[in-house]
């Protein structure tokens, strides 16, 4: 059920299952900022203006759930933030998980599965969205990313790859 959010002073209706398991205003924030750079509305429109004032007050908050940076870092590539962009993602590599020749991120506190004999395990569905959310902040770059971002987002891209399902789609909620 819609319910309706107030964000930065715009009230707006969002859908309970696009959170991505964060629940709160800078994450809802960090959706709608990226949807209106997407249609695109320019980044000197009044919204989009306040909105990336918002976000780049909570940028630099210690507490920040690892899935709200990835939000935010993709947010500040799309608006051409580069400095917020770097920052978040130099932040965000110090969280991230590399294994087997790949990078991805999860929530904290979540246990990594094991493989099975039989079994491949794939990750939930937020820590595929906010891995993507890092590649697309690393590859959306003005100029074009540079041969070292574009090696670790291969790392990146790696992981994802391993998260198909049989039909070749992703557990998501997107």
């Amino acid at each position: 059920r819609e319910k309706p959010v107030v964000l930065c002073g715009i009230n707006i209706y969002i859908c309970g299952s696009l959170q991505g398991g964060v629940n709160d205003e800078i994450t809802l924030t960090a959706y709608i900022i990226i949807a209106l750079l997407k249609i695109p509305l320019p980044v000197t429109h009044s919204v989009v203006r306040n909105a990336l004032f918002c976000l780049e007050t909570a940028a630099g908050e210690k507490e920040n759930h690892v899935y709200t940076k990835a939000l935010m870092a993709y947010a500040f590539a799309l608006a051409g933030r580069e400095e917020k962009r770097k920052a978040l993602l130099g932040s965000l590599e110090k969280e991230a998980v590399k294994k087997d020749g790949s990078v991805h991120w999860q929530r904290p506190g979540k246990e990594p599965q094991v493989d099975l004999p039989y079994y491949r395990y794939r990750a939930p569905s937020a820590e595929v969205e906010m891995t993507a959310y890092v590649l697309l902040a690393h590859l959306t770059t003005q100029p074009a990313p540079s041969q070292e971002e574009l090696s670790f987002a291969s790392l990146i891209a790696k992981w994802i790859s391993g998260q198909q399902n049989p039909s070749g789609g992703f557990s998501s909620t997107q």
